[in-house]
């Protein structure tokens, strides 16, 4: 067991600290872990929209949905990228989670729980039906890469994190528009 910055490293997995009172322990969290979970949301979503695009024959809808499954496949690539690029020692960034609540909820986003966009297509969806799992499903991962910015490096690429973010909001205007134009 070390000693470093008043902080007790017990094994890989924990850090046990000095707070007022006492110690508490701190989980620590796994990057790779954290980017395979974004990855597992883009591929989610690249197959949500390339499955939509193949239920509807009007061309402009194809295109639209083709066209949001090409980004979420290029923002796989990205955290891909990100992942690939972290070190041994960037792996496991501490934070305060005592009841490991962050891990498990971003477990449960990508798990269907949370992020439930991906749930079976079975042909018979309307459009209107389509778009609001799509703005649903882009909240989510909205939600959990903004999470992500607190533990992303700036050195791993966090300004990555912010455009694939803004490009993410950017599809819940698109599909909204959409939506607003749907006469089903």
């Amino acid at each position: 067991m070390g000693y470093h910055n008043n902080v007790f490293h017990a094994s890989s997995w924990t850090v046990w600290k000095y707070a007022s009172g006492g110690m508490i322990m701190q989980k620590r969290f796994n990057a790779r872990e954290v980017f395979e979970m974004a990855i597992g949301i883009e591929k989610n979503g690249e197959i949500f929209y390339t499955r939509a695009s193949e239920i509807f024959d009007d061309h402009k809808v194809k295109s639209m949905l083709t066209g949001l499954a090409s980004m979420e496949a290029e923002h796989e690539k990205v955290f891909m990228s990100m992942r690939d690029e972290l070190t041994k020692n960037e792996e496991y960034n501490s934070g305060l989670d005592p009841d490991d609540l962050a891990v498990l909820y971003l477990r449960a986003m990508i798990s269907g729980e949370v992020f439930d966009a991906m749930a079976p297509l079975d042909g018979t969806e309307r459009l209107r039906d389509v778009l609001r799992r799509g703005i649903e499903a882009e909240k989510d991962s909205i939600v959990f890469y903004t999470g992500l910015k607190g533990i992303v490096p700036e050195v791993l690429g966090r300004e990555k994190l912010n455009k694939i973010i803004e490009e993410e909001m950017r599809h819940i205007v698109i599909l909204s528009e959409k939506l607003s134009l749907c006469k089903d």
